[in-house]
């Protein structure tokens, strides 16, 4: 995980000195942003799914 943040760094710092990597940084950061979402998200939900999970097994 460290290492995919320190090569998304990198590659915004390359980008910035580009006029026309501005578009690309943009997606980088959205890209982070959702990461960091989908990561909270898995972590404060992951139990409850594997509750759920758990409930449909026994049932069927």
């Amino acid at each position: 995980m460290l290492k995919l943040f320190t090569n998304l760094q990198l590659a915004l710092a390359r980008a910035v000195d580009d006029e026309e990597g501005q578009g690309l940084t943009e997606y980088a950061l959205i890209l982070a942003l959702i990461a960091v979402i989908a990561i909270a998200a898995l972590t404060l939900l992951g139990g409850k799914v594997s509750d759920v999970l758990s409930t449909v097994a026994t049932s069927i």
